[in-house]
């Protein structure tokens, strides 16, 4: 059976589960889901705790010898087993399958796990533990979500601010929610409780953001030229190589520039499966859609004529600053354009 972060304190009320196998996008809220499960756990009196950690190198007999063995003091005992990969390899899948089967008796076993692909979801070990046990689904928190999640966690320790200190709160802490959740923290130690302004949370809270260079590009696409500026400083700032970050840009201009030519050698067939050809996944289909409406073609010619400066830049056969001109490029397709004339079908 599956549940929300949000439903599991319910369930637990109602009766505590021999097994529970928490999937999460989120360090966070996974280890907070897990401690929720070990204090009620205690409560019920399940009083030793082991910890596995699971790695390449683990022995994967010490599973099936622990569900034979009891407790040294006949106490009831919760097995807290971490696979921080996602992948138990075949013995581990052999072993889980059978652990599902058979669950320890007078025990509570408790399987963290990142978040899976669909192939993983689907898999016979997997669907064996959800079948058995209770599945705690934890998504990442997604950006439009921070502002919200935020001020819930405000809210928790009887603080609040308004919706713009939210969501300047929200890019400073974006992609590290563990820090955030530190930096909050810090709120209630530093004011006490009531609205805080914004100049308080300026001047308490650091810029704990982290990002990757997909996140560069979808800004840079999404015509967001602020956030591309502060993603492409933050990338910088940690030591991200130009030159990947720029193979990550050029690919975003030939994908859009393949669609184009793709809608000119036949206007009639659907963007959408023009994009499923080529393989866009479907999360980011919306995203690419509106980004081929906004951008021309003309622009996408310079900006692919910009990223080949860039390149010679990096490589040293002509002078330039290679993070000034990275900045230029996203300011290049992040420029308002004209929507192109052609019929689309989506």
């Amino acid at each position: 059976m599956k549940f929300s972060p949000e439903q599991l304190s319910n369930q637990l009320k109602q009766a505590i589960a021999p097994l529970y196998v928490l999937m999460a996008g989120e360090l966070l809220p996974a280890m907070e889901a897990a401690d929720e499960i070990r204090l009620h756990a205690e409560k019920q009196g399940y009083i030793d705790r082991e910890i596995i950690s699971v790695d390449q190198h683990f022995d994967w007999s010490v599973l099936r010898q622990w569900g034979r063995q009891s407790s040294l003091f006949g106490n009831r005992r919760l097995l807290d087993i971490r696979i921080p990969t996602g992948k138990p390899g075949r013995e581990g899948r052999t072993a889980l399958e059978a652990l599902s089967q058979r669950l320890p008796e007078e025990a509570i076993t408790v399987i963290s796990l990142p978040w899976l692909d669909q192939q993983s979801q689907n898999s016979k070990w997997f669907k064996a533990l959800e079948q058995a046990g209770h599945l705690i689904v934890i998504p990442a928190i997604k950006r439009e979500q921070l502002a919200a999640w935020i001020e819930k966690r405000l809210h928790r320790q009887n603080q609040s601010t308004d919706r713009d200190t939210l969501q300047f709160f929200a890019d400073k802490i974006e992609g590290n929610i563990l820090a955030a959740h530190q930096e909050i923290q810090k709120l209630a130690l530093l004011y006490p409780p009531g609205k805080l302004t914004f100049e308080q949370i300026k001047t308490a809270i650091l810029d704990v953001a982290r990002y990757d260079v997909t996140q560069l590009a979808e800004a840079m696409i999404n015509a967001d030229i602020a956030r591309f500026g502060h993603i492409l400083s933050s990338l910088q700032v940690e030591g991200v190589a130009s030159p990947y970050i720029l193979a990550v840009l050029s690919e975003e201009i030939r994908l859009l520039l393949k669609l184009h030519t793709a809608i000119r050698i036949d206007r009639n067939v659907p963007l959408a499966q023009i994009m499923k050809t080529l393989r866009i996944w479907p999360s980011r289909q919306k995203l690419i859609a509106t980004a081929f409406k906004r951008i021309n073609l003309n622009l996408l010619i310079d900006a692919l004529r910009q990223a080949a400066n860039i390149d010679q830049i990096i490589k040293g056969m002509t002078t330039g600053d290679e993070w000034q001109e990275l900045l230029n490029l996203g300011a290049t397709l992040a420029a308002t354009g004209k929507y192109h004339s052609l019929t689309m079908k989506l």
